[in-house]
This record gives structure tokens, C-alpha cells and sequence, in this order.
């Protein structure tokens, strides 16, 4: 059986997902969480998470990678929320009325994103973390120096003591978990947020069926070969710039999800993080830079938030210190991507070697 190129390739495969399942389960025996804790911080997690991390798989699917600049796309929801809090407007209409306001400004920069990394293909991944420091220059300016002065700003909860600018922090009064509140289901002292699971679902079914349609099945082929689609007559630029927008758009309403259920918003670095988190999600679910499944961007956020929650009380259990804990935390979020990447490049050795040994097995 260890012989078989098919087991051979499942296992290069598989090798990601099973190396962090090892860590966690490791992790956890180390933390001596109980497993009621675990299921129900991952049940919280994987809501709160999930949509984030599939607004990734188009970018992937067109052959862009791993688009970091989703974080354009969180900075529009964090734009629309600061609005919304501002006009007072509480519950589920606050979060649609956030989410109105930031579709607009996503789709202007997811436009803007794909017009630049169609000017370097082959670099997308670096390119768009670029552009997101970029641009987060350009949406702290706005929220220090324009709202407030250029644009009227009524909620003095919102603003800086000086009469304009927004302050650092923000509580999400009147609109935290107003997706999670919609429809809950307790299952013993394990409560699931079954009307945020919904819309994620929903966007599910979105990419499942967006990858059947005539724009989905173009991305789709300018991701395996550029070449080919526009000897096929498909418009490669075009396509590429859609998936960019689509993910950001998607990236703007899966930190709207995100923030609700956290309750508060860190106004200038809350979106940093996003990309990076995400990618690292996606990764671990066994997705690679050039393909990216449904089933990987579930998986995965499991896995990570999985290993995310037992870390840090394993590393204060082995250590003593509650604070090397958290260190611990973050170097795995960053290690996570590396290691990915690694094996990723590691698997893709792997398969070549393992469809010459079946090319030669059919020969003989």
C-alpha cells in the first residue's frame, strides 16, 4: 500500500491538514482544555472566521494566489461600520447598511487591486501585501484628517476629543452579534450561531455554483495557462480583475461578520491582520497557491483556530508564563504560512515524481 502512487499522492496531499492536526491534538493533551471548551471556542471561531477565508479560493482559482489584499476589502467594512455607529443605526439594518456602504468602496479597490497585479503577473502575492500597506495609508488618512472636517461626523462617541478624527477604538454598540442572534441553537453549554452559519453557507453555495458558470469555468482556465485562454478567445485581464473584485467584495461582508461577532473595532490596525490569518486558514486546509477548494477553507479554519485555542495555555502549561503562551500563538500564525508554502512546494516535487512512476508502470 505505501508503494501505491495513489496513497503516494493522497499522503503529499494530506500532508499539511495531518501535520496541524497532529500539533493540536498534541497541543490540546498539553493544554488539558476540556473538550467541551475546544468544540464550543471553534464553533464561535468557524462562524466568525469562515467567510473571510473563503472569499481566497477565486483569486486562486484565477491564478492570482493568495490574495493578500483583502484587507482593502476589510477596510471598506470598517469604513461602513464607523459610518453606521455614527448614525446610531442598531441591529441587522445597521450590519446591511454597513455592508451597502462598503460594497461601493470594495469595488473600487478591488479594480484598482487588479489593475495593478495585472502588471505583475507572476508576483501577485507580494504585490498585493504591498498594496495593502498602501492603501492602509490612504484609509488612515481618511478616518484621521477627513472624517470629522470634510466629512460631518454626528456621533461625538465616534470622534476624537479634538472635533474630528475617529477614535482608536470603538465598542459595536447596538450591532454586536446581530447576525449570531438571529438564530441560535444551544447544544448543551455549546451554543451555535445558526444564522451565521446561514450566510455562510450561502456562500458556499455561491462558489460552488459561480465555478459552474461560463465566468467561473474562464477563471478557472486563465488559472491553468494564460496562454492558452487568450489563444481560446477568453478576456485572461479581465477575468483576473473580476476574481480580485468579487474577493474583495466577499472580504468586505466576511469582516463585517467578523467584527460582530468579536463586538469591537480596532479603527486603524483591525484589518492588518485579516490577510494574514486567512491565508494561513486556507493553508492549512490542504490548499496550495494555485488550487483552493470549499473543503479546504473549512477544514482549515478548523484546524488553525483549532491549534489557535490549545496553544497558548499549552506553551503557559510547558513554560510557566501565560505570556510566552500568546507569543507562541502569533509565531505559529506567521510559521503557519511558511510552513504551508514549504510543503506546498514539497508536494508539488512529490507528484511530478509520483506521475513519472505511474507513467513508467503503465509503459511496462
Amino acid at each position: 500500500m505505501l508503494d501505491n502512487p495513489r496513497f503516494k499522492k493522497f499522503l503529499t496531499g494530506s500532508a499539511v491538514p495531518l501535520l496541524f492536526l497532529a500539533i493540536s491534538l498534541v497541543s490540546a493533551l498539553i493544554s488539558q482544555i476540556t473538550g467541551v471548551a475546544i468544540i464550543r471556542d471553534v464553533v464561535e471561531r468557524l462562524s466568525r472566521d469562515s467567510f473571510l477565508v473563503l472569499s481566497l479560493i477565486l483569486p486562486v482559482i484565477a491564478g492570482m494566489g493568495i490574495n493578500f489584499g483583502m484587507v482593502l476589502g476589510a477596510m471598506a467594512a470598517q469604513i461602513g461600520l464607523v459610518f453606521v455607529l455614527s448614525w446610531g443605526v442598531p441591529g441587522v439594518p445597521g450590519l446591511l447598511l454597513a455592508a451597502l456602504i462598503g460594497t461601493p468602496i470594495s469595488v473600487l479597490l478591488g479594480w484598482f487591486g487588479g489593475m495593478v497585479l495585472n502588471r505583475a503577473k507572476g508576483r501577485e502575492m507580494i504585490t498585493s501585501m504591498m498594496l495593502g500597506l498602501f492603501i492602509s495609508g490612504v484609509y488612515q488618512f481618511f478616518l484621521l484628517y477627513m472624517c470629522g472636517t470634510v466629512i460631518p461626523i454626528p456621533s461625538t462617541k465616534t470622534v476624537l476629543s479634538q472635533g474630528y478624527g475617529i477614535r482608536n477604538s470603538l465598542a459595536l454598540e447596538g450591532v454586536k452579534k446581530a447576525f449570531d442572534n438571529i438564530l441560535k441553537l444551544r447544544v448543551g453549554t455549546v451554543i451555535i450561531p445558526v444564522g451565521t452559519f446561514a450566510i455562510v453557507g450561502l456562500l458556499c453555495l455561491f462558489t460552488w455554483w459561480f465555478r459552474n458558470t461560463r465566468m467561473g469555468q474562464n477563471m478557472r482556465a486563465t488559472g491553468q495557462d494564460m496562454g492558452v485562454s487568450e489563444s481560446a478567445g477568453i478576456n485572461v485581464e479581465k477575468n483576473r480583475i473580476q476574481s480580485i473584485i468579487i474577493s474583495t467584495v466577499l472580504a468586505c461582508y466576511g469582516q463585517i461578520i467578523y467584527l460582530q461577532n468579536i463586538g469591537s473595532l480596532n479603527t486603524y490596525n483591525g484589518a492588518d491582520q485579516a490577510a494574514l490569518f486567512a491565508a494561513a486558514a486556507l493553508l492549512v486546509g490542504g490548499a496550495s497557491v494555485s488550487h483552493a477548494t470549499i473543503w479546504n477553507a473549512i477544514l482549515g479554519t478548523s484546524l488553525f483556530h483549532l491549534m489557535f485555542v490549545v496553544l497558548p495555555k499549552a506553551g503557559a502549561n510547558l513554560t510557566g508564563s501565560a505570556q510566552i503562551g500568546e507569543y507562541l500563538r502569533m509565531f505559529v500564525s506567521y510559521a503557519v504560512v511558511t510552513t504551508a508554502l514549504v510543503i506546498h512546494a514539497w508536494k508539488q516535487q512529490k507528484d511530478k515524481e509520483t506521475d513519472r512512476l505511474r507513467l513508467r508502470q503503465r509503459r511496462n
